[in-house]
């Protein structure tokens, strides 16, 4: 089926909705206490690598290797960034 003419097709919708204000940054003990939690789980996942890489799972061992650094990384930007 083909697509109507330009002519045929309806006009979007106005809008009524005010335009969104700016993004706020967060707290910083709210910042602070994100980051703690992130470390808290890339603890875990580093915990998680060491034990599968000692105990031979070279894969589990990357996949808990990359969790941490990326739980890390997001902390860090967490509390860095606001």
């Amino acid at each position: 089926m083909a697509a109507p003419p330009e002519s045929e097709m309806p006009a979007p919708p106005e809008s009524d909705r005010e335009p969104t204000p700016g993004r706020e940054p967060r707290p910083l003990i709210e910042r602070i206490g994100l980051a703690a939690i992130a470390a808290v789980l890339a603890t875990l996942f580093g915990g998680v690598a060491v034990a599968a890489w000692v105990g031979g799972e070279v894969f589990l061992a990357a996949m808990g290797g990359i969790g941490c650094l990326m739980t890390a990384w997001v902390g860090a930007l967490t509390l860095f960034r606001g």
